[in-house]
Parts: structure tokens; C-alpha cells; sequence
């Protein structure tokens, strides 16, 4: 029974084939045909199984904004979904003179394992799912790695067209923070104005609304825990990041996204972030050698970003201006006790622009392997508008040029050469050029 009841389940047809055995041929011929078929059965079996466990999509597209890896599980009708993605670079320098020390010393190379990441969802029924990202960085925090949770939220379906999304919710701003999948950027290194501006990865604790008008539009809008103020600093937002960590809640922000698809190789889009910065947080200094609290003030922090990609016939196009406001910056330096020149700027702003071209089509129609020269050009000044009392310290006032290939024998797999030229308004050959080669998958 147990046999026939696998075999009904795989689509084949077990009493035929016993009859069949039965009428024609020797005992020896039967009992082989029998094997044979039993074979088959097993190998279908076990490919039914690991499906109906773990289902292997063709082609991974991108959902409700995330990277096509994390979207994995919106595609399913139930069950578990597994992905996930990997990095690896080697950074080294071209010379010594522009180090930042004055030529006194070459930096180091690096060769790091940047990130191993598993997406694990699991959709309950057409209404609800479960989605999350898990990242081992730098290859385990005996090497001052770390292991973090990149995004943990809880979806429902109101309809097919709009949820609720409650979590850890990754900040839907810039091009990268949300889809931040290797094969799906360009260079080694993630742009540094979607680092230092839009600090990505960025995550917080929040719920919201998602969804799309039409088959056009895209929106998400989430309530969430607001930055930490005390950790701004001259070099950017980055270090005001709660990441979901018993973040502090005394006061919230929101985050809105607006996209739009007006044509089938073009998108348009925008987003917003709104919120007060202070959490309500002490920070305790050393006043003429005694210990004295100051408290963080609610600074109000307002950053925006406007992106657009177009995509046609071996051809991308990209660029992104973003651009942070942070309401009395001259109370907060001097809570924090921040020096004139390493003050945190009233205004601060930045932008991209990219180009990159698959020149294997060219040679081929039919190849799935892909070759796409790049060039970025970014701007990045955390140092726009300083407060009173404060010094703009043009060190942080750059223009960075990256020229590169990224290669794809696979559509999952890329191999990644870059050169780039840091050059600070202060000095344009303090910082040394840098040559990159990467390694990444996604699946």
C-alpha cells in the first residue's frame, strides 16, 4: 500500500505496471523491470520532496522592493523558502605616497570574507508569511566580525495589492539599502554615499503599509524607532544606526517610498525620512576632569533622496542625490563635546551618477553570461553646512571615481575589478588609490 500510495503521489501508475509484470516474460526479467521501476519511483520521490521542502525558482525577481533573493518566498503558495548570499574581497593599494599619513607608511591589503548571508521564510497561507536575513560578517566575531539580523518582519495580506509589515524592517531609501545583493550593484564596495548618508545596511524597528498601485507604482510606509543623535559624526549618519538592538523608542520617525514604473526599462522614485534624534539619551564627558551629563537634544533629522534607473538592451543607467538636515546641530556638538573640526554638519549632502554596458551580447545573442564595463562618479560632502561655532573640515568633502568590470559566467555569480580614486576637497592625494577584486553569489 505504502508503495502504491507513493507512486500515486509522484504520477506513476504502480498497478499497470504489476499487471503488466505479471502476464509477460521470465521471473528473472520481471524481477529486473520491478527494480527498474522501484528506481524511478525513488528518484521522483526525492525530487518531489526537496521541492515541495525547499522549491528552486528559475529566475529570482525582485518583490515588494527587496533583493530577488529575500523575495523568494512572496513567490511561493506555501511552505519554506531558503536563500541567501555570499561576498568576498581583496583591497589593495596602489601606492604609498596617498595614504593619509603623508607617504609615511603603505596601508595594508586586505583580504576579507565580507558577509555569508541566509534568507529564511516560511509562508504560512495566502495571507500571512514570515521573512528574515541572517549575516555572519567578516568571517565570525572571533575577528571582529559579527553575526546580525539584517531584517526579521511579519507580513499580512489585506489584499493581493497591499499588506501590513511589522518587524525588523529594512529603511526603503536609496537604490541599494533594500536590494544590497552582490550581483545586483556594481563594484566591490557598495557607493559611499549610500554608506555615509543613507547608512546602509539600514534596519529599525517598525510596522507599516506596503503595496502597489496599479502595476506601476510601488509605495511602503513604516512608523519606526528614530536614529540615536549621540552617534552622528563629522564622517556622516552611519554610527546613529539602532539596527533593531534593544533599540531606544522614546522617540519615532517615519520613512515613506514612492517608485514608479513609467515605462518598462525606466524607474523613477523617491523617499523621505522625518524624525526627531534625541531619544531622550544622557551622554556623560569629562568637564576640567570631572564627569558631567549633558543631555543629547531632540534634534530634528529629515533626509530625502531621489533615485532613477534605466535599463535597455545591455544598457544601465543610474543615479541617486540625497541630501540630510539635522535641526540644531550647534546644541548637539556641544552636548556631545564635539571639536570644531570634528563638529556634525547642520546639512550634509551627496549623489551618483553610473553607466555600465553588457558587451557580450554583442558577440553572442544567446549567451547567459554577461560582461558590463562601469564607471561611478559620487560626490559625498558631510560638511554642507556647518553650525555656528562649528569648522567645515573638507576632509570629508570628496569626489570618488570608480572604473570597473563586472563579469557573470552565470546569472547568479559575479566576478567584480575595480580602480577607485578617493579625492578629498582637502587634500586630493591624501587618500591612496585603491584596486578591488570581489567575489559574490546569490541563490
Amino acid at each position: 500500500m505504502l508503495m502504491v500510495a507513493l507512486a500515486a503521489t509522484a504520477g506513476l501508475a504502480w498497478p499497470a505496471v504489476a499487471e503488466e509484470t505479471e502476464e509477460s516474460g521470465s521471473g528473472e526479467e520481471r524481477l529486473e523491470q520491478v527494480e527498474s521501476q522501484i528506481g524511478i519511483l525513488a528518484e521522483e520521490m526525492s525530487r518531489f520532496l526537496i521541492s515541495a521542502a525547499v522549491p528552486e525558482e528559475k529566475d529570482l525577481v525582485s518583490v515588494h522592493g527587496l533583493g530577488p533573493a529575500a523575495s523568494k518566498v512572496y513567490l511561493r503558495d506555501a511552505g519554506l523558502s531558503i536563500g541567501g548570499y555570499g561576498e568576498l574581497r581583496l583591497r589593495t593599494y596602489v601606492s604609498q605616497e596617498n595614504d593619509g599619513q603623508g607617504g609615511a607608511r603603505s596601508p595594508d591589503n586586505v583580504f576579507d570574507a565580507l558577509r555569508a548571508v541566509l534568507y529564511v521564510g516560511y509562508k504560512f497561507n495566502d495571507r500571512m508569511l514570515v521573512n528574515s536575513e541572517f549575516e555572519f560578517e567578516h568571517a565570525g566575531t572571533g575577528g571582529g566580525g559579527s553575526v546580525s539580523t539584517e531584517f526579521l518582519t511579519l507580513d499580512y495580506f489585506i489584499t493581493n495589492s497591499l499588506g501590513l509589515r511589522a518587524g525588523l524592517v529594512l529603511m526603503p531609501m536609496g537604490l541599494v539599502n533594500e536590494m544590497h545583493e552582490p550581483t545586483f550593484f556594481f563594484g566591490a564596495e557598495r557607493p559611499e554615499v549610500e554608506r555615509q548618508i543613507i547608512p546602509s545596511t539600514w534596519r529599525e524597528n517598525g510596522a507599516g503599509v506596503f503595496g502597489d498601485i496599479g502595476d506601476r507604482i510601488h509605495f511602503r510606509v513604516y512608523a519606526v524607532n528614530g536614529f540615536k543623535a549621540s552617534g552622528f559624526s563629522v564622517a556622516g549618519l552611519r554610527g546613529g544606526r539602532q539596527k533593531g538592538s534593544r533599540a531606544i523608542a522614546n522617540q519615532w520617525a517615519v520613512v515613506a517610498r514612492l517608485d514608479a514604473d513609467p515605462i518598462d526599462s525606466l524607474t523613477l522614485g523617491g523617499s523621505v525620512y522625518v524624525g526627531p534624534s534625541g531619544q531622550h539619551e544622557t551622554v556623560v564627558r569629562k568637564v576640567a576632569t570631572v564627569d558631567t551629563s549633558f543631555r543629547v537634544p531632540d534634534v530634528l533629522t529629515t533626509l530625502y533622496e531621489v533615485h532613477a534607473r534605466y535599463r535597455k538592451c545591455g544598457l544601465t543607467l543610474s543615479g541617486l542625490f540625497t541630501q540630510a538636515f539635522i535641526d540644531d546641530a550647534a546644541s548637539l556638538n556641544s552636548a556631545l563635546g564635539n571639536a570644531p573640526m570634528a563638529s556634525v554638519a547642520k546639512q550634509m549632502l551627496g549623489g551618483y551618477a553610473e553607466i555600465a554596458y553588457d558587451l557580450l551580447p554583442l558577440f553572442s545573442s544567446e549567451t547567459a553570461m554577461s560582461f558590463e564595463p562601469f564607471f561611478r562618479y559620487e560626490r559625498l560632502d558631510t560638511q554642507h553646512v556647518m553650525p555656528q561655532g562649528a569648522l567645515r573640515n573638507t576632509k570629508y568633502t570628496r569626489d570618488i571615481y570608480t572604473v570597473g568590470a563586472s563579469f557573470k559566467p552565470i546569472p547568479r555569480v559575479v566576478v567584480k575589478l575595480d580602480y577607485r580614486n578617493i579625492r578629498p576637497e582637502s587634500d586630493a592625494d591624501d587618500v591612496a588609490d585603491q584596486v578591488q577584486v570581489g567575489v559574490g553569489y546569490v541563490f
